[in-house]
């Protein structure tokens, strides 16, 4: 089972989960994906608490307040954690975490310490844990099954982003060709190249453009 809030301070409002037990964790660790950051209190116990960015998030521009949120949610559920003051909270793209055989249930360690960051709870906020709480439920979650369909979602994604790049690509292509044919309609007009015409005006290029496209 696996615990969901939402951090309304933001519209629509940001999710954030954790799992019941370490055991849960393994399977949060093992199948999340790209759009989840991880929050942990750094050197103690605690939930391992996931935020889902929203699109036009990063791990750099999470709001303020939907930050705010995470860390006293993790602080909350850190037995040690929740009793101190100035608290530090680390957290990490999902993607940076590292899993090794090696590791005992739950615990992890990280690909890069560059890409973690740190922020410091001075200390628990009741009235933002109880807002949180009251979002609160508990649901059972088939993880491989729901990154099978983000996958799936990434490479629709990717699709519809290489169709579009094609048509700009042969708009661009076509409005290459245009200017070179509307540059050597002009040239056959040219005082050198107007034979019995030659007492004619020299046309402009928007009137070449008028000719040439009717």
């Amino acid at each position: 089972m696996v615990f969901f809030f939402k951090s309304t301070v933001v519209d629509p409002p940001a999710i954030l989960y954790m799992g019941r037990d370490k055991f849960e964790n393994e399977d949060l660790l093992k199948w999340g994906v790209d759009e989840d950051v991880w929050f942990h209190v750094d050197d103690l116990s605690s939930a391992h608490v996931y935020l889902k960015l929203q699109p036009g998030w990063t791990v750099d521009t999470i709001p303020e307040a939907v930050l705010t949120d995470c860390c006293q949610l993790v602080k909350a559920n850190s037995i040690e954690g929740n009793k101190k003051n100035n608290l530090k909270i680390i957290y990490t793209p999902w993607k940076n975490l590292l899993k090794l055989p090696s590791h005992d249930v739950g615990a992890i360690s990280f690909h890069s310490m560059k890409r973690c960051k740190f922020v410091t709870v001075e200390k628990r906020v009741n009235e933002i844990v109880n807002r949180l709480n009251k979002t609160k439920e508990e649901r059972t979650v088939d993880w491989q099954a729901e990154r099978i369909k983000w996958e799936q979602e990434q490479r629709r994604k990717k699709r519809i982003e290489e169709e579009q790049a094609r048509k700009e690509a042969a708009i661009r292509m076509e409005e290459e060709k245009r200017r070179k044919d509307i540059l050597h309609y002009k040239d056959i007009f040219t005082d050198d190249n107007r034979g019995s015409q030659g007492q004619k005006e020299t046309k402009t290029i928007q009137e070449l453009e008028d000719d040439f496209f009717g």
